[in-house]
């Protein structure tokens, strides 16, 4: 297992494995635990009465799901589903607790992600009045890279993340490539000048 500052929340667990499209949590629903991503790639996503979704993030291996909802004990606010074969390890009460006690400095480390969390869900309230093109840029900012510098995520996800058509998206990442900005590929992409992005972000005061 790779180690980063949550492993401990795993180690020695029972690892939980979810194959493609097969849900890990649902929305609306009590939170008894949250889940440490062992590997794979997770999509955490909202849906409206309508059936809409709206996708929130796509953690990835080393990340943690549904601690929000499970620390303030209140129905999740969002889905999740593996988007690629999943291993999952399980953080109920009893288990936090035992490990904040071998572990006191994980606690601040909690409290930090829980700030970066809702600072998130801010910047996509916020994202709804930028136009299209910078709700995009703006996410493609926010996606963790692979070891090769590449994004993992297609159209599709893109314009569901920012609320756009996929022939939006396919318009807007054909601009930015032209631009030099980022480089497509097939269900990925590269950012090549992440300043140049950032700054047109900062344009108008976005």
């Amino acid at each position: 297992m790779l180690r980063n500052i949550w492993t401990p929340l795993a180690d020695g667990q029972p690892v939980q494995h979810k194959e493609p499209g097969q849900l890990i949590y649902l929305q609306d629903t009590r939170a008894e635990c949250f889940y440490y991503i062992v590997s794979g790639t997770v999509k955490c996503y909202i849906s409206s009465p309508e059936g809409e979704e709206r996708i929130l993030t796509l953690p990835h291996a080393g990340e943690l799901i549904g601690e929000a909802a499970f620390f303030d004990r209140q129905p999740r606010v969002s889905s999740a589903v593996a988007v690629t074969p999943c291993q999952l390890v399980e953080v109920d009460r009893q288990r936090l607790t035992e490990v904040f006690a071998r572990h006191p400095d994980l606690a601040i480390s909690m409290l930090e992600n829980l700030a970066r969390r809702v600072r998130l869900l801010s910047e996509h309230v916020d994202g709804e009045f930028l136009p299209a093109d910078k709700r995009i840029a703006r996410h493609l900012l926010s996606l963790p890279a692979d070891a090769r510098g590449e994004l993992h995520c297609t159209h599709e996800e893109i314009g569901s993340s920012v609320g756009v058509s996929r022939v939006t998206v396919s318009r807007v990442l054909g601009e930015f490539d032209r631009r030099g900005w980022v480089r497509t590929g097939y269900r990925s992409l590269r950012l090549l000048n992440r300043a140049a992005m950032e700054a047109y972000l900062s344009e108008n005061g976005a």
